[in-house]
C-alpha cells in the first residue's frame, strides 16, 4: 500500500520527520501545512511535496491522509490531533503532548475510539544506547537502581537577546518552557527504564524574564520556565533527580547517571558514550551506534537519527494493520503530561504531589 502523509509544521518536521519519512519506499509525502506559507513551500520544495498550505484545516479537508504528523507550538496539538483522528488518519504528535492532562486525555480517548494508531515524538525510545540502558537495568546488570541523576544545561535562553521577540518556546500561554521542551523527554524515558512513578516534587523558575528580541531589538517578557528541577520517587523506591536549565551562558549538555546496588551506568549526549561499571570493576565503553546515522539525507544528532526507526515502526504498523510494537503512545504521552502537571502544581504549592 501507499501511506499518504500530511505534515503540520515545517521547522522540526523539516529537520527530522521528513528526512526520516523520505527513507521509506511506500510513503508518499502528500501535503504540508504551516502558519507561514514560505516555510511550508521551502520544505515542500526540498522534499517534493506537491500540496502546500498555510491552513491545516484546509489540508485535512482536501486530502484523505493515512498519517498526520504534528510538529507545531504545543497549544495547537490537541485541536490538530483531534481533527486528524476524526478525519480517519493515524497521528504522530510532537512532545509535549498538549497544554494539560485534560487535553491529553481527550486525544488518547479519541484515538482509541477512532481505532487509529497514535504515537508521541519520543524518538529516544528508539535510540540504541537508551534501549541498551533499559536492557541492562532489566537484566540486573547494576542490581537494584537506587538513584538517577539527569542534568541538561544549555545556553539557549541565557542571553536576554538570544530569542526572537515573543518566541513561543518562551511563552507559557503557547506551551513553552524547558519542562516541556526537554523535561518531557527525560520524564518520558524514566518509566521506559524504571517502571511506574509514585510522587514528584519540584521547582520551576523564569530566570531571564526581561528579554530583547534578537530580530527586532524590542523589549519583551518571557513567561515560561527557563529552569526547572524535579525529584521523582519511583514505585520501586528509586529516586530520580532531574535538573534542566536553558538560562546558562554556556552549554554543558545532557548527562545521565544511574546508580545501582551492583554497578553504575553513565550516558552523555555530548559524545553518545554509554559507560558501564559493575561492582569492583572499572568503567567500560559499551556504546552502540545507530545504523541509520549513515543514511543519506538524515541530519546529525540523536534527535534526528532516532526518528528513522520510529517512522519505520509506525509505517510498518500502518501497512500491516497492527498495533505498535514499540514507541510511546498517546497513553504514554498522557502519563508524561500528568507528571508535568503535577510538577507545576508542586512548584506552586511547594510540596510533594502523589501520582497515584
Amino acid at each position: 500500500m501507499t501511506i499518504r502523509v500530511g505534515t503540520i509544521g515545517a521547522s522540526f518536521a523539516k529537520a527530522a520527520y521528513l528526512p526520516a519519512l523520505a527513507t521509506i519506499d511506500d510513503v508518499e509525502l502528500t501535503a504540508i501545512a504551516s502558519a507561514r506559507m514560505s516555510s511550508a513551500q521551502s520544505a515542500a520544495d526540498q522534499f517534493n511535496i506537491p500540496n502546500v498550505y498555510d491552513d491545516w484545516e484546509k489540508m485535512l479537508s482536501e486530502h484523505q491522509l493515512d498519517l498526520v504528523c504534528i510538529a507545531t507550538p504545543v497549544k495547537y496539538h490537541a485541536p490538530m490531533a483531534l481533527a486528524a483522528l476524526k478525519a480517519g488518519a493515524h497521528v504522530l504528535c510532537e512532545k509535549p503532548m498538549a497544554m494539560n492532562s485534560e487535553e491529553s486525555m481527550q486525544m488518547f480517548k479519541t484515538a482509541e475510539e477512532e481505532g487509529r494508531l497514535h504515537i508521541m515524538g519520543h524518538e529516544l525510545r528508539f535510540n540504541p544506547n537508551r534501549r541498551k540502558v533499559k536492557e541492562l537495568i532489566e537484566n540486573g546488570a547494576i542490581g537494584d537502581v537506587r538513584h538517577v541523576n539527569i542534568l541538561n544545561v544549555s545556553a539557549s535562553m541565557g542571553d536576554p537577546a538570544s530569542r526572537v521577540e515573543n518566541d513561543w518556546w518562551s511563552l507559557e500561554s503557547e506551551g513553552g518552557g524547558r519542562l516541556g521542551a526537554n523535561g518531557s523527554h527525560q520524564i518520558g524515558l524514566i518509566p521506559f527504564w524504571l517502571g511506574d512513578l509514585a510522587s514528584v516534587s519540584r521547582q520551576m523558575r523564569t530566570i531571564v524574564p526581561d528579554r530583547i528580541g534578537k530580530d527586532t531589538g524590542n523589549a519583551w517578557t518571557a513567561t515560561a520556565d527557563d529552569q526547572c528541577n524535579l525529584t521523582l520517587q519511583m514505585k520501586n523506591d528509586a529516586i530520580v533527580d532531574i535538573f534542566i536549565s536553558g538560562a546558562a551562558r554556556h552549554s554543558y549538555g545532557n548527562h545521565t547517571q544511574i546508580f545501582g546496588s551492583e554497578g553504575t551506568i553513565l550516558l552523555s549526549n555530548n559524545d553518545e558514550k554509554l559507560m558501564l561499571a559493575k561492582a569492583d570493576e572499572d568503567f567500560e565503553d559499551i556504546s552502540e551506534t545507530d545504523p541509520n546515522a549513515s543514511l543519506d539525507g538524515i541530519g546529525k544528532g540523536i534527535w534526528n537519527v532516532s526518528f528513522v526507526a520510529l517512522m519505520e515502526e509506525l509505517a510498518s504498523a500502518i501497512r500491516d494493520g497492527r498495533s505498535l510494537n514499540e514507541g510511546a503512545t498517546f497513553e504514554d504521552g498522557l502519563k508524561t503530561q500528568q507528571v508535568m502537571d503535577a510538577v507545576r502544581r508542586s512548584s506552586e504549592e511547594r510540596r510533594w504531589i502523589d501520582l497515584t
